[in-house]
């Protein structure tokens, strides 16, 4: 009825406005604007509109559907698990909401079950001032090979592959504003077929380091290494890389010159696993190897592989003068290679992973990651060791102790680099 009433007095204005002259539909416009509180173009689209299209003033949009504490959730578990994008966030709620009631303050049941209904476009939305400030670009300085080049053969079409075991690796260098001197580089390796990843940090980049790093790797790896893919860099493309991959019987491909696109998927993990995790500061101590080490081969290792999906493009469509993209559903590494195994008896490595994530807390995970985080800052620095049982906040991105009075500044190289 009062829908009715305000659509009726709407009509009435429209008639007015519409008989008067210049200074008359000033005045008309004025006590609309103060009637409805509308801007006076919008008033004035309204008044000038047909008679059949004309709505009722009273329509407003539609209110927030989702709370404040529901977003202020939703943005805590976001960050906690490093950022993800929307479509990853919604796969992970489900195995991190009974590990977030004990963390995050506010976690009631509606609220959870309201963030279980949220879609990966509301979780967009709710997102996007966070992440407006969170962008930076990613430069490289690989020094092309020219060692054995025709030796080694071009991959350049799509990996269509079913199995574990194709990888593609690449360096990331730490060298800060300065490539002067030697700095530490970290070898990254990407598994094609599930995304698994593994890194290790190496001092230089000399052509033994690559493959003792690339050999620790392969000891580590759940399933068997089968071929590598690399860039031309000096790096790769040279006798010490050539004789590992004979001597173990594996598949050793190169990119294109200049191609970034064909080693996309190593690229990729280049930002979200290193660059996002160790910024841009430069490391080029033997107690930030150490350091960046241990973090590799323990807390980032599993958070990245057993609680971070990712999705794989499926196919490609061409609608009109754009590219229309469709992915597959989120999973984790460690899921895509159970998934691998189909019918056949899964491996004892991925038994105990599968054990070992069925009883690890993520958010105390991510804690554990920001300990060793401050802690390579701070040899980075130069400065004291931090005190036993100093807490890290995510939320503020510096360490705390136990104290409520004590505080240390420090500025989180993953907030940093976003």
């Amino acid at each position: 009825m009062a829908g009715e009433r305000a659509l009726e007095a709407l009509k009435q204005y429209r008639r007015r406005y519409g008989r008067s002259d210049r200074e008359g539909k000033g005045q008309v416009l004025d006590e609309f604007c103060n009637w409805t509180g509308y801007h006076r173009k919008y008033a004035i689209s309204l008044l000038r509109r047909p008679e059949d299209e004309m709505r009722s003033a009273s329509c407003r949009r539609r209110g927030p559907t989702y709370s404040a504490q529901v977003v202020r959730v939703l943005e805590a578990i976001w960050r906690r698990s490093g950022y993800p994008w929307s479509r990853r966030l919604k796969a992970m709620l489900p195995r991190w909401l009974p590990w977030a009631r004990k963390h995050v303050v506010g976690l009631t049941p509606t609220v959870e079950a309201e963030l279980l209904a949220m879609s990966p476009r509301q979780m967009d939305r709710r997102l996007q001032g966070k992440k407006r400030a969170l962008k930076r670009r990613l430069y490289g300085r690989t020094k092309p090979g020219t060692l054995l080049k025709s030796h080694i053969p071009i991959k350049t079409d799509n990996w269509d592959i079913t199995t574990p075991g194709y990888v593609e690796i690449d360096l990331v260098c730490h060298s800060g504003p300065s490539a002067s001197g030697e700095f530490i580089h970290s070898l990254n390796l990407t598994d094609i077929h599930t995304g698994w990843v593994e890194t290790r940090a190496m001092m230089g980049r000399g052509e033994a380091g690559v493959v003792q790093a690339l050999e620790e790797i392969r000891r580590e790896l759940p399933f068997a290494l089968l071929g590598i893919d690399s860039d031309n860099g000096s790096e790769f493309i040279n006798h010490h890389l050539e004789r590992y991959t004979q001597k173990h019987v594996l598949q050793f491909t190169r990119s294109r010159p200049y191609k970034k696109n064909d080693n996309a998927h190593i690229e990729q993990k280049n930002w979200t696993h290193v660059r996002k995790i160790m910024g841009w500061e430069r490391y080029d101590t033997p107690e930030a190897l150490k350091a960046m080490n241990d973090l590799y081969r323990d807390e980032l290792a599993r958070m990245m592989n057993l609680y971070q999906p990712s999705v794989k493009l499926v196919a490609k469509e061409r609608v009109g003068s754009r590219l229309r993209r469709k992915y597959d559903d989120p999973k984790t590494p460690l899921d895509r290679l159970v998934a691998s195994y189909k019918n056949c008896p899964l491996p004892r490595p991925i038994r105990s992973l599968l054990a070992l994530r069925d009883g690890l807390d993520p958010f105390e995970l991510d804690s554990a990651i920001q300990r060793k985080l401050a802690r390579l800052e701070r040899v980075r620095q130069g400065l004291p060791a931090l005190p036993k049982g100093t807490v890290i906040s995510q939320q503020h991105g510096s360490p705390r102790g136990a104290s409520p009075t004590q505080e240390i500044p420090y500025a989180h190289p993953r907030t940093q680099t976003l």
